[in-house]
């Protein structure tokens, strides 16, 4: 694979400097390494980021509008760091750098990250509304591999590749070695797999042509037979 090792990165701390909505992010951040989401109320983000309740207001609505920033946010520094050099490469090897620098860029929150999975797994509403943002990052994850993330079937290519990096989120989140090999190798695994339903995809979308094709071609066949008779 391409990236062949993760930079291990320090863990999250409580933010100290930055523009108020930074703050705000890391702060939301650093309190989910400590407790679930439906516990963290708007005056614990507020205190713990260092801005009245008034500014946090003019920033953010909730704690999922500030979950939803924090991967906008992390989308914007992976497509920032796209490596130029992987442009030779097979999509699929594209696609593991772009996820694996994801991985890497969140590091310092796997703790973080760990408490919204668990909460997730007892909250339907949060699970959807966790799963429509990371089809939106996957979506711009496509795209910076050079897959195709538009219309139908790329909406469903990115509904795929989240359901994908979720599950090797929770390998990740046990994964204490540093070159991050069991995750890696999840990734690999998860890929391959995915690259395989690519296929079925590109065949699948193409049976509607086909039988549109058809049902023309046996329009125009009935049309010859009546005036023929």
């Amino acid at each position: 694979m391409a990236r062949k090792a993760a930079r291990k990165s320090p863990r999250s701390t409580t933010p100290s400097s930055g523009t108020p909505r930074e703050r705000i992010i890391d702060a939301l951040m650093a309190l989910l390494a400590e407790q679930p989401i439906e516990r963290i109320g708007l005056n614990d983000l507020a205190e713990r980021s260092g801005v009245t309740l008034a500014d946090l207001r003019g920033e953010f609505g909730s704690p999922l509008a500030v979950l939803a920033a924090h991967s906008k946010e992390l989308d914007r520094k992976v497509l920032a760091e796209v490596d130029p050099d992987m442009e030779e490469e097979s999509p699929r090897e594209r696609l593991f750098d772009v996820l694996m620098r994801r991985l890497e860029l969140l590091g310092p929150h796997r703790e973080a990250v760990r408490s919204l999975l668990r909460s997730a797994r007892r909250d339907p509403p949060l699970a959807l509304a966790l799963n429509a943002m990371a089809v939106r990052s996957q979506q711009w994850m496509l795209e910076a591999a050079g897959i195709g993330a538009s219309g139908p079937k790329g909406a469903l290519r990115a509904q795929g590749a989240a359901l994908m990096f979720a599950r090797v989120l929770r390998v990740w989140l046990d994964d204490d070695e540093p070159g991050l090999d069991r995750t890696m190798a999840a990734l690999g695994r998860g890929l391959a797999s995915a690259e395989r339903w690519a296929g079925f995809l590109d065949d699948l979308c193409s049976l509607p042509k086909c039988i549109g094709r058809g049902a023309r071609r046996r329009g125009r066949d009935q049309e010859e037979e009546a005036e023929a008779a």
